[in-house]
C-alpha cells in the first residue's frame, strides 16, 4: 500500500493542470488568500475521500480474495488500463495549442469560494480513485498506516505548500519564477499529461493483475 500511495501522491502533485491554475491565483487580487482556499479545499478533497473509504471498511484492510479486496484491485485495474488508453491516445493525437482558459480572464474577481470550488473541478479524480481503491488496505491499528495516509495527502499537496509559502516569503521572486514555470507548463502540457498517464497507467494495470491473481 505505501509503494502504490507514494506512486500515485507523485504523481498528483505533478499534474499540470491544477498547477498552472494554481499558479494564476497566486498571481491575482489577493492571490495569497486565494491560493489558501485553493490548497485547502484540495487537502480536504483528499481527506474525505479516504475518510469515506475507511468508513466502509471499518479501518480493517479486507481479506485476500474477498469481495471487497477483488473490487479495489478491478478498479485499480480499470483506472490502470483508462489512464494508458488515454496516454495512448493524446499520444497518437497531432499537438495543438494550449491557450489559457476562459475562465483565467476573471480570476482576479474570483472570490475565494471560487478558488476552493475550482481545486473541487480541476482534482485529477482518476488518481484520487486509485488513492482510494489502495487505501481500502489500510489498517488503521498500524501506526505506519496512519502515517503511509498522511504522507500520501501532504504528498499529493505538496507542490501546492511550497509555491504557497515561497508566495507568502518572497512575493516578488515568486511571482516572476512560478510565471515561468507556469508558461513552461502550459508549453509542456501533452507531454507530461502523456507521461504521467502512461507511467501511472502501466503501474496500476501491473498492481491491479497482481493483486487479482496473486
Amino acid at each position: 500500500m505505501v509503494l502504490d500511495l507514494v506512486v500515485i501522491g507523485t504523481a498528483i502533485t505533478l499534474g499540470p493542470l491544477h498547477n498552472s491554475a494554481f499558479i494564476l491565483l497566486l498571481s491575482s487580487r489577493r492571490g495569497v488568500r486565494k491560493g489558501l482556499a485553493f490548497l485547502l479545499s484540495w487537502l480536504a478533497n483528499l481527506v474525505a475521500v479516504i475518510a469515506c473509504v475507511l468508513l466502509l471498511t471499518g479501518g480493517e484492510p479486507p481479506a485476500r480474495h474477498s469481495t471487497p479486496s477483488t473490487a479495489a484491485a478491478c478498479a485499480k485495474l480499470a483506472i490502470g488500463l483508462g489512464l494508458v488508453l488515454y496516454g495512448a491516445h493524446r499520444h497518437r493525437r497531432p499537438p495543438r495549442p494550449h491557450g489559457p482558459p476562459h475562465w483565467t480572464a476573471r480570476v482576479d474577481g474570483a472570490s475565494l469560494a471560487t478558488a476552493a470550488g475550482l481545486a473541487w473541478l480541476l482534482q485529477p479524480w482518476a488518481l484520487v480513485g486509485a488513492g482510494a481503491a489502495t487505501v481500502v488496505a489500510a489498517d488503521l491499528s498500524s501506526l505506519t498506516d496512519w502515517l503511509a495516509l498522511t504522507g500520501y495527502c501532504l504528498l499529493a499537496t505538496f507542490g501546492l505548500i511550497v509555491m504557497e509559502l515561497y508566495t507568502v516569503r518572497a512575493p516578488a521572486a515568486a511571482g516572476a519564477k512560478l510565471n515561468a514555470l507556469r508558461t513552461w507548463l502550459e508549453q509542456h502540457q501533452d507531454q507530461l499529461m502523456i507521461t504521467l498517464s502512461l507511467l501511472v497507467g502501466l503501474w496500476l494495470t501491473a498492481r491491479g493483475l497482481y493483486e487479482l491473481v496473486a
